[in-house]
């Protein structure tokens, strides 16, 4: 959250759920791009924990220095026109997790 200069920025890549896969293809991000996996999910009111995304984002420094990834939702807080079951109070408890997060991986 707030680690992406404009221009920098590769993009976002849904990691929200296991059919998401494995982190290796942030290693094909171009050399000096900041990825942001979409760890927190969008599609259920399940709220994600600062450890489970923590450890989350170790794996994906595996594959990509931590210094050159970032936290996002996985699609902003809707998606399609109809949007989805999320409640003003549950996209504001998922920022508070997203700040809290990355305060704690990238101090």
């Amino acid at each position: 959250m707030g680690r992406a200069a404009a221009g920098r920025r590769a993009g976002d890549i849904e990691y929200d759920t296991e059919r998401a896969g494995t982190f290796e293809p942030l290693c094909f991000v171009a050399r000096g791009r900041i990825a942001a996996p979409g760890l927190i999910t969008i599609k259920t009111g399940r709220l994600e924990t600062v450890d489970e995304l923590a450890r989350r984002i170790d794996e994906a420094s595996r594959y990509r220095p931590r210094e050159q990834l970032a936290l996002s939702p996985q699609c902003g807080f809707a998606f399609g026109t109809a949007g989805n079951l999320l409640s003003e109070d549950d996209q504001w408890r998922r920022l508070d997790v997203m700040r809290e997060t990355a305060d704690g991986v990238w101090r």
